[in-house]
């Protein structure tokens, strides 16, 4: 199954689909909302006891959010938009923690989702919340039906835990309640200046500057007692652009930013900065030769590391790919055995707000099942000690540590926070390349691979297809160990296999770096953070990237009489024909 790690234009186009704006109410105001779903859980809990069956567990969470959401494109705007919408999840479980309706392949019965008002009507809430509660018990109980006659025809599990841990239930409720605060009229300016920067650069063919401000406020309240109301607010913004080389290939670069207001995003003019190195960055990519498969020593800078482990090993230490008969359990078997060189240690740490001034993505302080968030060292000095739980046990592993993630719609799962790679056998970042040099020499080969910028990547983790593993780099360079200057490439991903991949690395650099993004997975796309040094390979394996077959655009761009140059072309970018 594909696991993929998305980039954060992703959430921002996400979240603003198909929403309309309203306002949260003041902090004066009393939480109707909260005390609507209070209510209606006691009544239907109280009701579906006399069930036949009957739940065991029964709980409503809402995401209520509001958003103020910026997009231009070449200096003008296609969308400004103030949004807001509710959203409610009803989770149900029938038959008992040892056995209910969520075993197997059977979770999606669990939940079923419908939109609230926006008003703090209670009456039209808790109509609503019974709607979805009586939907929600008819396809659980189902299901639990299905899963008994199946545990009675089919054979024996490996693991025989229970389907649901028993955990302390929070009372935590936060009556702050963040605004959208954005300026929207100075954004809407700002945004189309930036964008309009990318109308000097005939090579960029398509290009958006999205900034999106959003607060939410999550409730989630249960049968067993966990009141939780969480407030949150994050402003995001992403530069992206894109071109096309003369053999086809389309080539996209990203830069983006995350922080708490849109009072400490970049300048104007660091914005600018920021469009006149994409755009530099596309023309030396469409110019660059396209890499051949290869497999030798590597240099991975810290934000490519860190996406390198979340795909290859933190996906693999998720408790639920533990049990799951589907999954390739790569590390299942492995709990206090070395599963990486001695030197490395990696925790999940969701209670880490910032590392070296960085906010980190992944951040939160109870998980989507209302356990608190912990801290998970996962492997220490290369053995493996802990899986990121969720509420669903595993042999040996009984207890939730609060990564029970989801996006609204889907069942939670363990996922990962913050993934936080540290070692002990380091040297200076500025000796780490000599070092590099010094093993493409020791092999014998004729140049190294360092992996500047990564894009994302994905893993597959299931039985029925290889345990492999796939990375999209962008920016990539040749070294040569002879000194010659090293030479931009292009269209290469690395792949390869966790258990081999893993212990090629050698040594590693000696600060940390922060790649913030967005993970989708089985519980749907989560906003996550994985910090690692840079780390040199003995040996990474690539292959050639898949590449289309449409030539560059034929027709000039409006304001220039000639083509956009391709790498046969000196013409310098940005200068505009009579």
């Amino acid at each position: 199954m594909s696991r993929s790690f998305l980039w954060a234009a992703v959430c921002l186009l996400w979240i603003c689909c198909g929403i309309s704006f309203a306002e949260i109410p003041s902090a004066s105001s009393p939480d109707i909302l909260l005390q609507a779903m209070q209510h209606e859980l006691q009544r239907a809990t109280n009701s579906l006891k006399r069930a036949e069956p009957s739940p065991y567990f029964l709980s409503y969470a809402v995401e209520d959010t509001v958003a103020a959401t910026v997009i231009g494109t070449n200096g003008g705007l296609v969308l400004s938009t103030n949004t807001r919408h509710r959203v409610a999840d009803v989770m149900m479980r029938v038959g008992t923690s040892a056995l209910d309706n969520t075993h197997g392949q059977s979770r999606p019965s669990a939940i079923t989702s419908g939109t609230l008002p926006l008003a703090d009507d209670s009456e039209a809430i808790a109509r609503v919340l019974w709607q979805l509660t009586n939907r929600e018990y008819q396809q659980a109980s189902g299901a639990f039906l299905k899963v008994k006659t199946n545990q009675a025809v089919q054979s024996e599990e490996d693991d025989k835990s229970p389907d649901f841990s028993q955990e302390t239930p929070e009372d935590h409720i936060d009556e702050s309640r963040p605004g959208v605060l954005v300026d929207r009229k100075l954004w809407e300016e700002r945004v189309r200046r930036v964008s309009a920067e990318f109308l000097r650069y005939p090579g960029v063919y398509t290009s958006l500057v999205i900034m999106q401000q959003g607060a939410n406020r999550s409730y989630l309240t249960t049968s067993e007692g966990t009141n939780l109301v969480q407030p949150s607010a994050i402003t995001r913004l992403v530069i992206e652009a894109e071109t096309r080389s003369d053999d086809g290939m389309d080539l996209l670069r990203v830069e983006s930013f995350q922080v708490a207001s849109s009072s400490e995003l970049p300048s104007e003019s660091e914005l600018i900065a920021k469009v006149d190195k994409i755009a530099a960055d596309l023309k030396a990519l469409r110019a660059a030769p396209v890499a051949e498969p290869y497999a030798g020593p590597a240099l991975l800078s810290g934000r490519a590391a860190a996406v390198f482990f979340h795909e290859v090993l933190g996906h693999r230490l998720e408790g639920h790919r533990q049990r799951d008969e589907a999954e390739g359990q790569t590390f299942t078997k492995k709990v206090n055995q070395q599963v990486l060189p001695s030197f490395l240690t990696v925790v999940d740490d969701p209670t880490l707000k910032e590392l070296n001034g960085v906010e980190l993505a992944g951040h939160y302080e109870f998980d989507d099942e209302g356990v608190p968030a912990r801290k998970v060292d996962a492997v220490d000095h290369g053995i493996l000690k802990n899986f990121l739980m969720s509420r669903m046990p595993i042999t040996n592993f009984s207890d939730s540590n609060g990564h029970g993630r989801r996006q609204p719609g889907l069942m939670p799962t363990g996922r990962q926070g913050n993934l936080i790679v540290t070692s002990t056998n380091t040297i200076k970042d500025s000796d780490l390349r000599q070092r590099f040099v010094e093993e493409i020499k020791k092999q014998g080969k004729p140049y190294g691979l360092y992996f500047e910028d990564i894009q994302g990547g994905f893993t597959l983790t299931g039985r029925a297809t290889p345990q492999a593993f796939q990375v999209i780099p962008v920016m990539v360079w040749r070294v040569y160990p002879d000194g010659r200057p090293d030479e931009l490439v292009r269209g290469v991903d690395i792949v390869g296999t966790p258990l081999l991949s893993l212990n090629n690395i050698i040594l590693t650099g000696d600060t940390l770096q922060v790649f913030n993004g967005i993970c989708g997975a089985e519980s749907g796309q989560v906003p996550v953070a994985a910090i690692a040094p840079a780390m040199l390979f003995s040996e990474i394996e690539v292959q050639k990237r898949q590449k289309g077959t449409q030539r560059p655009p034929l027709l000039p761009p409006p304001g220039f009489s000639t083509p956009p140059p391709s790498h046969a072309q000196a013409v310098p970018e940005g200068e505009a024909r009579p």
